[in-house]
């Protein structure tokens, strides 16, 4: 069984990749041929990882199977972002960082309704925890608002706007460690689903699928693939200047829409999986999940780390960027309401997604 996980689906042959990955980067085959070759290294890495967070959540409940998966997918991003923090790279931790929850909050979470809502007419989910995850989101939005008036964003050393950039990411952090008690103590039952009715298909296949795998081993495997996927990401990330220059795709689009697809391709392949399955709280636990883990746990821990290490890193967004992040947060917020889904609420987010995705193309933004 853990072999059938790293090499029992087709997608697994790109694991050949993985040695012309480091070859290319060390021997300066060229940008390009890095990029590439990362990113195709990358592809059965993230739905191995999905596999044994999956395992590993079959020995829990949907809530720690979806802070398990959020945690597991973001790691790529808190690594990469202290990176790129630490070599001052400010503008490609803020765009990498609003470009994962844009993946995540419409490209995820619409494939997860749309592929779902495909065998079923309706889909039901627990909307107690997705109310309370975009009320989360809707406070980070005012984080990246409030420091607007003070400067403009590529005046990252004003006294102000780090100030209230720094005190927004402690606010921020306060109301994660909130989210993490109230998931997990106050209000567990909620999120256990206990008191969720199931239908006689969803109980026979709660029944059926049970754990193939030990817990140990599933937590090992989900160390080691981590650490890999951290290592290529680190390559991949190495090269997007060189790339950049030689394809003239601009640094913003690559930060924003290219690098966070390869970022989440953890949680969007683990989500949607889940979704077909029928198991919609797992599946809002890993993709809307993941947003409030980035939104107010990553993005705050970047702004204190630059902080005790001197860096600028602040929360003053470009303005097109921080309009589009509320209206995104309102779209979601709407299509969730009720709690229950169907195929058109996700094509709806999917479709946003690549409205956005064509507007940042566009974009023109001065770079720090």
């Amino acid at each position: 069984n853990f072999q059938s996980i790293w090499f029992g689906k087709p997608i697994s042959i790109f694991l050949i990749t993985m040695p012309f990955s480091v070859w290319a980067a060390k021997a300066n085959w060229g940008a390009g041929w890095v990029f590439w070759l990362n990113f195709f290294t990358l592809l059965p890495l993230a739905s191995i990882l999905g596999d044994f967070t999956e395992e590993a959540a079959l020995h829990t409940n949907e809530t720690i199977g979806g802070l398990l998966n959020a945690t597991f997918g973001n790691a790529v991003e808190v690594v990469v972002g202290l990176q790129a923090l630490l070599k001052d790279e400010i503008r490609v931790v803020q765009a990498s960082m609003i470009g994962s929850i844009f993946s995540n909050l419409l490209l995820v979470l619409g494939c997860c309704f749309f592929f779902g809502g495909l065998t079923r007419k309706e889909q039901t989910f627990n909307v107690t925890s997705a109310t309370a995850s975009m009320a989360l989101l809707s406070l980070s939005s005012i984080a990246l608002i409030l420091p607007t008036p003070f400067a403009n964003y590529y005046e990252v050393q004003d006294e102000n706007v780090l100030m209230i950039s720094r005190s927004a990411a402690i606010g921020l952090l306060f109301m994660y460690l909130q989210l993490l008690v109230f998931q997990l103590w106050t209000h567990k039952e909620v999120f256990d689903g206990s008191g969720v009715e199931k239908t006689d298909d969803e109980e026979e296949e709660d029944e059926d699928e049970e754990p193939s795998i030990p817990m140990w081993m599933a937590l090992l495997g989900l160390g080691i693939v981590t650490w890999t996927v951290t290592i290529f990401s680190d390559y991949l990330v190495g090269s997007i200047d060189e790339f950049c220059k030689e394809s003239g795709i601009s640094r913003t689009f690559v930060g924003l829409i290219i690098l966070p697809i390869v970022g989440n391709a953890v949680e969007h392949i683990t989500a949607v999986n889940v979704a077909i399955k029928n198991k919609m709280d797992l599946s809002l636990g890993v993709a809307v999940g993941s947003c409030t883990q980035i939104a107010l746990f990553v993005v705050p821990i970047t702004v204190l780390v630059g902080w005790m290490c001197d860096k600028p890193m602040t929360l003053n967004f470009p303005h097109f960027e921080v309009f589009l992040y509320v209206l995104s947060i309102l779209t979601v917020s709407i299509s969730v309401g009720t709690g229950r889904t169907n195929w058109l609420l996700g094509s709806l987010l999917i479709t946003t997604y690549l409205m956005i995705a064509i507007g940042f193309w566009f974009e023109k933004v001065v770079n720090f």
